[in-house]
């Protein structure tokens, strides 16, 4: 191996082992709050607990890809046994009617009442702004992250950040303590956020733009132009808590939005990509959404989603409501040429739903596709609820165990297994009541549930 290619492996390794200390901090923070906190509900307990098993499992794919050795497989194994454990043990709490603690206050993810909808840059002030022609303050957007965390206590409850329109060519990264930030742009396509880091290059599929609890943003484009024949390029990676996005776009191909652990909601948003590029294991939501499905390398096909629920016990999913899956540009004169999936199962409990979406003829009669061979079809959870459009039609959808069609919500609800979307509602609804004006539809069904 030459210098070059040597220094390379060991650049690769050291990112790899970085990110593994983040994760370990990150979930030792989710820890504490299940040890120390005054009150927590038995779906908070789940979710952070969630958060540690997909934090320990990123890690050590994150090594396992990079070759790197790592020491102690044995207290790995240990540590994924544990964590089970506990989260069948919340489990049978939340099974068996045990009275919950009280639960924790809302009040940061709660404040602001409904601004992330209600935000107009001809009126509202912003804390900070940044522009590209440095016309303000900053020019910038890792700038304003520095001047947030020199804030301390004294800053307000949300800070809001104005990306004026240009383009940022950065990886912004969000130290998990600097909560209830909101980014506001001037509008899709209009202020982007770009980068082009993907996994051919050396960068790993965890290592891209992250954010702290409470992140909002609104009217701003993320993108990575590393292109398809690089594969696996994130776009954008959430693992923040009560995170909101509205009116904002994502675009990619391979692995464009990675919602990797905690409970998400996405309202309004574009989404383009190929292979997995809805993907992670986190509780999201996403409603009103515009999935457009762009032409993959020849002899590929299209998945939209790929869920990553490692445990049975974890309260995660990936629901898509009321939205619309069509043909991306470049991808519609020649469709017919490729085999799109609305998804395939990247763990074993992976849990998709699709629910009063329209689906364009793209999509597949099956529906479904495998991850590998037999893999998961007896454990996934997949589900679709009235779902319109020529690609909706159920007729010829995959016969696995773990497919369901409905037509009632109610009986959706229900049917759901223990640990899934029935424990976040709570979260839902305050989503609609303090954050968007709610537009009937999909908030008024979660208020009545």
């Amino acid at each position: 191996m030459s210098l070059y290619g040597l220094h390379n492996t060991l650049n690769y390794h050291g990112m790899a082992l970085n990110e593994c200390i983040k994760l370990y901090d990150e979930s030792e923070s989710r820890l504490s709050l299940l040890l120390s906190s005054p009150g927590f509900t038995v779906d908070d307990a789940r979710t952070w607990l969630s958060v540690l098993l997909a934090n320990h499992q990123t890690c050590l794919e994150g090594s396992a890809k990079k070759a790197i050795m790592m020491q102690g497989h044995a207290h790995a194994h240990n540590l994924t046994n544990m964590l089970r454990q506990a989260l069948a043990l919340y489990a049978m709490y939340g099974k068996d009617g045990v009275v919950e603690q009280e639960a924790m206050p809302r009040a940061e993810f709660n404040r602001g009442g409904k601004l992330l909808a209600s935000w107009n840059p001809e009126t509202s002030k912003a804390d900070i702004v940044v522009s590209r022609d440095g016309s303000d303050t900053h020019k910038i957007i890792n700038e304003t992250v520095v001047v947030v965390a020199r804030m301390g206590n004294s800053r307000r409850q949300r800070v809001i950040i104005h990306v004026k329109a240009g383009v940022y060519n950065e990886k912004v990264d969000i130290d998990k303590n600097l909560k209830n930030i909101m980014f506001v742009g001037d509008g899709m396509d209009r202020t982007i956020v770009t980068g082009n880091r993907n996994i051919p290059d050396g960068s790993t599929t965890y290592g891209s733009a992250t954010f702290g609890d409470g992140f909002w943003a609104r009217d701003i484009t993320f993108e990575n132009t590393a292109g398809q024949y690089k594969h696996q390029a994130v776009v954008f990676r959430v693992s923040s808590g009560h995170s909101v996005f509205y009116r904002c776009s994502f675009k990619g191909y391979q692995d464009t939005l990675f919602v990797h652990s905690l409970r998400q909601f996405y309202r309004d948003c574009h989404i383009y990509g190929t292979i997995d590029f809805i993907f992670g294991d986190a509780s999201a939501v996403l409603q009103n959404y515009d999935i457009l499905v762009k032409k993959p390398i020849d002899h590929q096909s299209n998945m939209l989603t790929a869920q990553g629920k490692e445990d049975p016990n974890e309260n995660t999913g990936i629901s898509i409501v009321e939205s619309r899956v069509r043909s991306a540009s470049d991808l519609e004169p020649v469709k017919h040429l490729f085999k799109s999936y609305l998804g395939r199962p990247w763990k074993k409990y992976s849990r998709t739903v699709f629910m009063k979406t329209d689906l364009d003829s793209l999509i597949h009669p099956e529906g479904w596709d495998e991850w590998s061979g037999t893999f998961a079809l007896s454990t996934l959870y997949y589900g679709e609820y009235m779902n319109t459009g020529s690609g909706a039609s159920t007729g010829n959808r995959i016969k696995w165990p773990g497919f369901h069609v409905f037509n009632s919500s109610r009986r959706l609800l229900l049917s759901l297994p223990p640990g899934s979307y029935r424990e976040s509602i709570g979260f839902l609804r305050l989503v609609c009541l303090s954050v968007l004006t709610s537009n009937g539809g999909f908030c008024n069904d979660f208020m009545l549930l």
